[in-house]
């Protein structure tokens, strides 16, 4: 009996737990392959021919640990086919314009009468209704409207986009996630399942709940480059080393700060301008920028090593696996001979693991069809595959 539940602690605490994921791309996909990293069972029902992210598919790693059936939503078969697939299911994620699945007859109300214990996943950047709901939209627009987009960026510039982590993953990703498993745990207590509406620009403006407290308090200035976390304090920011890298500092806390002064090499007293005055903050950000223009990226990392000063060298993508730290704590992984990012967060009982490759459009209908016991899914496709 131990050893049968130690192997189902190994696929992860969302052992058992089926996901029917409609393809789309960005935060939809992301979120189920979280939920999949987690050990849920999750078959992503592609159309024919897309959607994608036009790479090879080996390289999605937002499709690993999934499944793949390929299934024409437009076809006489294809509803019936998802709705036989909810009503097996405990999740169901989609990310299109709102009605769309209504339309195609796959809507909450047509899987919830099949299935009512089931949690209708929704993803959109605007939400189900508003002026804008069905509007076409991405993640910058999203960012701009809630605030968030107006954080980042140079005081006399324009705001920069942080790629699609602060939007499409963090505010609607998450969210969805956290939306989904409090929705599944209300369903198994009570049996009634129900519509989770994630929204992109309720999660992106959720983030910065902080934030506004930090405004309303009158600790926080409404521009850029002006506080304490933006950039604006000179012992909260970026700095180009000698070779042309980067040195992150966060030293925030006094005796943080002081131990980043002391092994930067400028000296707490009069010769250096007092942190505790902005009118000097110009000042003190140039003292320190001159320092740090001294010495290389390298360098600087040796220095700060294993100290309290809150220093990080600023790495790229393919830099960050071998950075000691994280790949002491494998933080990034292989698999299949793709370097990826492990499954996050950690669990002492249950943990997650990269168990599958990217899922191949079709590839998985027989196996789904006899372990879900959907005897409706299409073949699967034939021709060669990227």
């Amino acid at each position: 009996m131990a050893v049968g539940m130690a192997e189902a602690a190994s696929d992860g605490p969302l052992g058992g737990v089926r996901v029917v994921e409609l393809a789309g791309i960005g935060p939809g996909p992301f979120a189920a392959m979280l939920l999949a990293d987690l050990g849920a069972d999750v078959v992503r029902v592609d159309r024919p021919g897309g959607p994608g992210l036009h790479i090879d598919p080996r390289y999605d790693v937002t499709n690993r640990n999934k499944r793949s059936v390929v299934v024409d939503l437009k076809s006489a078969t294809g509803p019936a086919t998802v709705l036989d697939l909810a009503e097996r299911a405990d999740i169901l994620l989609e990310g299109y314009r709102p009605g769309v699945t209504e339309r195609l007859g796959i809507g909450p109300e047509a899987c919830l009468a099949r299935n009512p214990r089931l949690v209708y996943g929704r993803m959109t950047g605007w939400g189900q209704d508003g002026p804008l709901a069905p509007t076409a939209g991405h993640d910058l627009p999203y960012l701009a409207v809630t605030g968030a987009l107006g954080l980042a960026g140079p005081a006399d510039g324009p705001p920069y986009a942080p790629a699609n982590l602060l939007g499409d993953f963090a505010g609607g990703s998450l969210y969805l996630v956290v939306g989904v498993l409090a929705a599944l745990q209300h369903a198994r207590t009570t049996g009634v399942g129900q519509v989770v509406d994630a929204a992109i620009v309720d999660g992106a403006a959720h983030l910065t709940a902080m934030i506004h407290g930090m405004l309303a308090a009158g600790a926080w200035q409404d521009r850029r480059e002006a506080n304490l976390l933006d950039g604006g304090a000179p012992f909260y920011g970026t700095y180009r080393t000698a070779d042309g890298g980067y040195m992150a500092v966060g030293a925030l806390e006094q005796r943080f700060y002081a131990e980043f002064l002391a092994r930067l090499g400028l000296p707490a007293g009069r010769e250096v301008p007092p942190r505790e005055d902005p009118a000097r903050w110009d000042e003190l950000r140039a003292a320190v920028a001159a320092r740090f223009a001294q010495r290389t990226r390298a360098e600087w990392t040796a220095v700060f090593e294993g100290s309290d000063a809150c220093v990080a060298p600023v790495l790229s993508l393919r830099e960050a696996p071998d950075h000691p730290h994280l790949a002491a704590r494998a933080t990034f992984v292989e698999h299949g001979g793709l370097t990826q990012p492990a499954p996050a967060p950690r669990f002492s009982v249950t943990p997650g693991a990269v168990r599958r490759p990217p899922a191949r459009p079709g590839a998985d209908t027989a196996e789904v069809a006899r372990d879900w016991g959907v005897r409706s899914l299409d073949p699967p496709q034939k021709g060669p595959q990227r």
